[in-house]
């Protein structure tokens, strides 16, 4: 299949019939940042939601899952505070279910059409004033640009360095789609799913189930493919609108028109994983470790996902280190069935690329051609496991001092 994605300006708002808008409302101290964000729908959208698997979830998304079950797979609006997560308070689900209710009174909307989500420290708790005060401006400021986008995702930022914002365009039918998305993740990061936050939207026509069937497989491929520390967080949430204002036949059965979604969905995707990884925090390096040759999908998936995670790894990518005994130490306790003896290892950047093991073993190198390539901000670890025919890509990013400077008083 020959795909086409045209990147595209205006972030969530590319959409047609998407607004977004983002204010400083007081939850954060500094008054510089927006810390409330709200993305609508003009019309009523197929919708569909992933959560973080960590056993102790933030307010929101129990209460974004019991709505999207109340609405029966729609929703129409989104909204999200940072600066507190809203995760471990007695009265969280009543501060989520207000703000729901809010948003809904303000834009003439069911209170389970709406999505909500939060995110910052874990276990203040939240003052549902400064948001009730903030949502008729929210309203009012709703805009279809790039600017809004960039707003709301400034809004959903926390320890986040740069925003994170894509949109592409695509045919359905003959007809332009288009799809975009902002994100916020910069550590606690460690799927499954990231501790981050994601707002898709698109306004191709497609149901609910289908939806939600091409998000969850979308999601094993890149965001549980991403890892910055190991941690995985309370508050992670991926949603995805469909207003279907682009005009194409309503996907609602597999076939090509299926497949071309959940392709546009990956691309989106993956460029929001590495915008991620790269904005890692405390990071100075996006790694991409991309496994081919394996005679299992999931055997690519384990190998690339542990070299990422490996902190000797990736503490050696800092170091401009090309210590490649850790990528072979790393795949070695991953629990993937390989055969050692066939594996090689090659580093590469825009600096060049240059093969440091053959077979399992060490084989001779320039040191300084090696540390010239490490030193550039994107580095691939390329792996032939030379035992099949899948392959996987894993993002991260290195593990540098910075990383402890910012965790060591994140709460004060």
């Amino acid at each position: 299949m020959n795909l086409k994605f045209t990147n595209v300006d205006g972030g969530v708002c590319a959409s047609k019939n998407f607004l977004a808008s983002g204010i400083h409302c007081g939850i954060r101290k500094n008054r510089v940042k927006n810390d409330l964000a709200m993305i609508y729908s003009k019309t009523e959208c197929s919708a569909a939601a992933v959560y973080t698997r960590n056993l102790v979830k933030g307010a929101p998304l129990t209460v974004t899952k019991n709505n999207l079950q109340l609405s029966n797979g729609h929703a129409q609006a989104v909204i999200c505070n940072s600066g507190n997560a809203n995760t471990c308070n007695a009265n969280g689900i009543e501060i989520a279910n207000q703000m729901c209710e809010l948003v809904a009174k303000n834009l003439n909307i069911k209170s389970e059409n709406v999505i909500v989500a939060s995110t910052g420290v874990i276990g203040q708790p939240l003052n549902i004033q400064p948001i009730a005060a903030g949502i008729p401006e929210l309203v009012k400021k709703l805009a279809h640009d790039q600017k809004s986008s960039d707003e709301a995702c400034e809004g959903i930022m926390t320890t986040d360095t740069r925003k994170k914002e894509v949109a592409i365009e695509f045919e359905l039918d003959g007809k332009i789609c288009r799809m975009g998305a902002i994100s916020k993740g910069s550590g606690m990061i460690h799927p499954n799913m990231a501790t981050m936050l994601v707002f898709v939207t698109t306004d191709v026509a497609i149901k609910s189930e289908f939806l939600h069937s091409a998000l969850s497989s979308t999601v094993i491929d890149t965001f549980n493919m991403m890892s910055i520390d190991g941690d995985t967080s309370t508050n992670d949430m991926l949603s995805i609108l469909a207003n279907g204002s682009a005009g194409n036949s309503e996907i609602n059965s597999e076939g090509e028109n299926f497949e071309i979604f959940k392709a546009a969905l990956n691309h989106v995707c993956s460029e929001l994983c590495r915008k991620m990884a790269a904005d890692g925090e405390g990071a100075t390096k996006l790694l991409e470790c991309k496994v081919i040759g394996a005679r299992e999908k999931s055997v690519a998936r384990i190998v690339a996902k542990s070299v990422i995670c490996s902190n000797l790894f990736k503490a050696a990518m800092f170091g401009a280190d090309a210590n490649w005994g850790r990528v072979l130490c790393a795949i070695g306790y991953s629990g993937a069935d390989v055969d050692v003896a066939k594996i090689d290892v090659e580093f590469a950047s825009d600096a060049g690329k240059i093969p440091v093991c053959k077979n399992g073993a060490g084989i001779d190198f320039s040191e300084e051609l090696a540390k010239e390539i490490l030193l550039r901000p994107e580095i691939n670890i390329n792996i032939n496991l030379n035992d099949g025919e899948f392959d996987a890509t894993a993002w991260g990013c290195d593990l540098t001092y910075d990383y402890v400077k910012i965790n060591g008083d994140y709460r004060t």
